[in-house]
């Protein structure tokens, strides 16, 4: 597959119509479509299908996704290299996350950016707040919901594993019983979480004792042995003191979304950390 038809493919996932497609690429619509096309004939998949609303990934398209996003990170640090300004770049980045994803899945990401580009100041904004991306009050996001504004550059950056724990000393709590066991739950006033259901319904019988908006203080009180969690498995297995528990199902995963306003898409010093978390993420999962 090659880089031009590589571009065209981002192009229209990102912008769901060929129209929008062609004017980020600045070629004609009928060029774009004839593309595409032909790039479908070319790899004998169908990778996008038309809706009234535009053009939704298929699985196929879904699975090639982040080997086209890599490819393009590649082609930008190439350019970046040519251009000499690998390690001039300056300035500073600010990156929004939850408190557990900053402190359990950033941490390794940053220092590896950090030791490349010395000069850009980095400051990392954690909790429950949205910070502002059109206002400039981060550089980049991630959460785990999409977002919800057009002017946002967003994908879909990788699917976690959750699991249920337990203080390491503690006894194996019945799955569908959960009875003589107490839960830590979440606060839902930002909304519902889908593991948190899962954890009342897997263990029915136990009481929910204590509710916490901070994942951390979650592992902290589970360690403690105050009830049963459930964690980010980056997060869980991470803390010592906890034991994740071998169930018969899962509780279900959630997918982490990065997002940045399009108005700095080009900014030298993002453009890097996206390489960097990329490269991370693709040496997490090989």
């Amino acid at each position: 597959m090659e880089w031009s038809d590589v571009r065209i493919f981002l192009a229209i996932a990102r912008s769901g119509t060929l129209g929008a497609a062609a004017r980020t690429l600045h070629l004609s619509h009928p060029t774009v479509g004839r593309r595409l096309r032909a790039l479908e004939q070319a790899t004998g998949h169908t990778l996008f299908q038309r809706t009234a609303d535009g053009f939704v990934l298929t699985e196929e398209g879904n699975a090639v996704l982040p080997l086209a996003e890599q490819m393009e990170e590649g082609a930008l640090a190439m350019e970046r290299r040519l251009a000499g300004q690998e390690q001039n770049l300056q300035g500073t980045l600010r990156i929004s996350s939850a408190d557990w994803f900053g402190a359990y899945v950033l941490p390794p990401i940053i220092a590896d950016y950090a030791k490349t580009y010395p000069h850009v100041d980095i400051e990392v904004l954690t909790g429950t707040r949205l910070f502002s991306l059109a206002q400039r009050e981060a550089d980049i996001a991630f959460r785990i919901v999409p977002f919800d504004s057009p002017d946002v550059v967003q994908r879909r950056l990788i699917r976690l594993a959750y699991g249920a724990y337990v203080a390491a000393g503690s006894p194996e709590p019945v799955y569908g019983d959960g009875a003589g066991f107490r839960l830590i739950t979440h606060d839902t006033s930002t909304g519902q979480f889908p593991d948190i259901a899962w954890l009342t319904e897997s263990f029915p019988n136990a009481r929910p004792i204590l509710r916490s908006n901070n994942r951390n203080v979650q592992g902290r009180m589970c360690s403690q042995g105050v009830g049963i969690c459930v964690l980010p498995q980056v997060v869980g297995n991470q803390m010592p003191a906890l034991r994740r528990l071998n169930l018969p199902a899962e509780p279900p995963g959630r997918d982490i979304w990065m997002g940045y306003h399009r108005d700095i898409r080009r900014l030298q010093r993002l453009r890097a950390f996206i390489t960097t978390m990329t490269q991370h993420i693709a040496n997490a999962q090989a």
